[in-house]
């Protein structure tokens, strides 16, 4: 087989392997239009679009206003982060919930929880889910006045707020 012969299958090849990525797309595409449950194409993903309650209400609490409760001793703040983060570092007297241990120790801590008082979660970095995913799983527990603290452990330290743990500075 001569290099002319093998460009020329090559060329084939590619144009099979782009006209079969093509009709994918356009099947998938077209699936997902007419099914009840689509994904949306274009989303927004941004924090601020991922941190609304199933009511369409704003789950967000601004460091400010969590500063000032923290101050008045108004809200219990639980930290979504696993045991050893939480051992660490954490904002003072928070109490720790991890996210992806919920199942274990929801029950030691949901007596010490206020059913209707504010509960503030938190995690670290801006893109962590964790204390989002637990403030919609606190709501359906039954507690009604749940907030978050986007990038709350970063941003509390780089206030300077009273913080405890194993190696905080």
């Amino acid at each position: 087989m001569g290099p002319r012969i093998f460009q020329l299958q090559l060329y084939k090849a590619v144009r099979q392997m782009i006209f079969i990525l093509v009709l994918s797309i356009i099947s998938g595409l077209a699936v997902n239009l007419v099914r009840t449950d689509s994904i949306p194409v274009i989303a927004d993903w941004s924090t601020e679009s991922r941190q609304i309650s199933d009511s369409n209400k704003s789950l967000t609490i601004p460091i400010s206003q969590a500063k000032e409760l923290f101050k008045n001793d108004s809200a219990i703040f639980l930290d979504a982060r696993d045991e050893n983060s939480f051992d660490q570092g954490h904002i003072k007297g928070a109490k720790n919930l991890p996210w992806h241990a919920v199942d274990e120790y929801f029950m030691k801590i949901a007596k010490e929880l206020p059913k209707d008082g504010l509960i503030i979660t938190y995690c670290d970095g801006e893109t962590c889910n964790l204390s989002h995913e637990l403030s919609l799983f606190l709501n359906e527990m039954g507690f009604s006045n749940v907030k978050v603290l986007v990038n709350g452990w970063t941003i509390w330290q780089e206030m300077n707020l009273p913080v405890e743990g194993n190696s905080v500075r």
